[in-house]
This record gives C-alpha cells, sequence and structure tokens, in this order.
C-alpha cells in the first residue's frame, strides 16, 4: 500500500505527482529544483545557493514523512553543467557529514523552470 507525502514546506509539484510516496518502509522522493516553496519562485542567484535550497526543500519533505537526512540511502543529482559539481558537492557535503547516502550525478541537457540542479531521493526509516 502506498501514501501520499505532501507538505506545504516544499514547493508543490508542478505536474501530475506526488512530492513522495511512502511505499514499502521506502520514501520517494520526487525530484525537487531550487522553488521557494513560499513565493514560488526559483531562488538561483549561483549553484551553491540553488543547492541548499534543493536540498532544503527535501529536507521539508523527509520531515513530513518523520525522516531525516540520515535515514537517504540513494540520492540522484541532474546537473545543467558539470562544471558545477565542485561547488554542488560542497553543499551538500554539509547535509550528509556522516555515512553519506548511494548517489549518482548526470549532467542533463535541461531541467524545470531553468534549474541548475534537480535532486531527487529515496530514504528508508533507520
Amino acid at each position: 500500500m502506498k501514501k501520499i507525502i505532501k507538505t506545504k514546506e516544499a514547493p508543490e509539484a508542478i505536474g501530475p505527482y506526488s512530492q513522495a510516496v511512502m511505499a514499502g518502509g521506502q520514501l520517494f522522493i520526487s525530484g525537487q529544483i531550487a522553488l521557494d516553496p513560499v513565493t514560488g519562485k526559483m531562488v538561483n542567484t549561483d549553484i551553491a545557493t540553488e543547492t541548499r535550497q534543493v536540498l532544503k526543500n527535501l529536507g521539508a519533505i523527509l520531515r513530513a514523512a518523520d525522516m531525516g537526512y540520515a535515514d537517504v540511502v540513494q540520492a540522484n543529482v541532474y546537473l545543467r553543467d558539470l562544471n558545477d559539481f565542485a561547488a554542488m558537492n560542497a553543499v551538500y557535503g554539509e547535509f550528509f557529514k556522516d555515512d553519506p547516502p548511494g548517489r549518482a550525478t548526470v549532467e542533463v541537457s535541461e531541467l524545470p523552470k531553468d534549474a541548475r540542479v534537480e535532486m531527487a531521493f529515496i530514504a528508508v526509516k533507520n
């Protein structure tokens, strides 16, 4: 059985998908970009600021499911330019200091709302 996870602390879905779905004890969080959940506008002054907002949005969804960053087992990162990898990775490391999850990072040609970075998580309650 699946349960839809939704919070106003993260941006609403901009398409026909859920912020996250809990199924079989696993939380599948849809890709998040740097939308401010209050204004609905992109927070994209630079890649570090954008990455931080993406991770805050993902954190809000984790909390809505009674989870935290320590419960993340897989992160998928989509970058519009792999030259942004080092700056994204530095901010990412602030959120995953100990025992980071598995991760895939790929360069993509385009992201919604002209975003530089998008991330999706899979989490399991420890």
